[in-house]
């Protein structure tokens, strides 16, 4: 498959078949075409020719159709055994593991222990630290580093060289089909046992020190600018572009909580990153 033309084509065959399939069974003949369709998308998305969300004019969205098409894959699949080593795994027949090949595509895949899901796209130089997880959807571009103990979640978008650190989860969603997933935009530093969930926009160049946690509600405090970053029913929670984001903590209101002096977490933009300034240099100046 290749150009608008066969894109489209497929797009109106995940649509139609999405809705054929709805009613929880449907005849013999939509699931066997669906599962044909679902092969074709996830080899597309594999390919990167499409994804699951994408940057456009006024900022990143999702892109309903491919992920009504994961969906598909889930509702048309058959639950199986794939035997595999160190022990056998049982999941639906239509999302089984990427058929990585690393040479050709000039990616590391290091052993101990792994999973890309069928549907995730790997770009050029990603190196892939063991236990980490893809799911299917993802995008991870070109030289980004995943780390041990990571996950990339459903349909989440990694941007080029971003170094996902160890114990990172960046989560996924596949429903509502229009809530944008996560996005980590490029030369980003996630930092070790972080986790940015809910649709968070991680902005190009920006750092996350480790232990930081961000969500939908999550209120981030930008001391450089003198501003509080929210998400909103438009708008998703944004990291600025070049922000360096530590562990923070705010007084919680009320009586009794100035009485017990209760904090709660509150994450911090400390400073921004320069031109000049690499990720490790920027956090540990911030740590410090």
């Amino acid at each position: 498959m290749s150009g608008a033309r066969a894109i489209e084509a497929l797009r109106a065959d995940v649509e139609r078949l999405f809705e054929a399939t709805g009613s929880g069974g449907g005849d013999p003949g939509p699931r066997d075409e669906a599962r044909a369709v679902v092969a074709e998308l996830l080899a597309a998305l594999e390919r990167g020719v499409v994804r699951a969300a994408e940057p456009g004019p006024e900022g990143w969205r999702a892109v309903p159709w491919v992920k009504r098409g994961i969906l598909l894959a889930f509702r048309v699949g058959e639950t199986t055994r794939i035997d595999a080593a160190p022990a056998p795994y049982f999941d639906r027949d239509t999302l089984p593991l990427r058929d990585t090949r690393g040479v050709e595509e000039n990616i590391r895949i290091v052993p101990g222990g792994s999973a890309v899901r069928a549907g995730a796209y790997l770009g050029p130089r990603v190196v892939i630290m063991p236990p980490a997880y893809v799911n299917v959807g993802a995008y991870v571009d070109e030289g980004a580093m995943i780390d041990s103990h990571a996950l990339v979640g459903s349909c989440a978008q990694v941007g080029k060289r971003v170094h996902l650190s160890a114990g990172a989860q960046l989560g996924g969603v596949l429903e509502p089909v229009g809530l944008r997933p996560v996005v980590v935009e490029d030369d980003a530093m996630i930092g070790g046992n972080t986790g940015v969930f809910e649709g968070t926009l991680v902005g190009r160049r920006a750092v996350l020190a480790p232990g930081v946690q961000l969500t939908a509600s999550t209120a981030v405090y930008d001391l450089v600018r003198g501003t509080v970053h929210r998400a909103t029913p438009e708008r998703p929670l944004t990291i600025p572009e070049g922000a360096v984001v530590v562990p923070g903590s705010r007084r919680a209101s009320g009586p009794f909580a100035e009485d017990h002096g209760v904090q709660l977490y509150a994450p911090v933009i400390v400073k921004y990153r320069d031109e000049r300034t690499d990720a490790a240099t920027a956090l540990e100046a911030a740590l410090r």
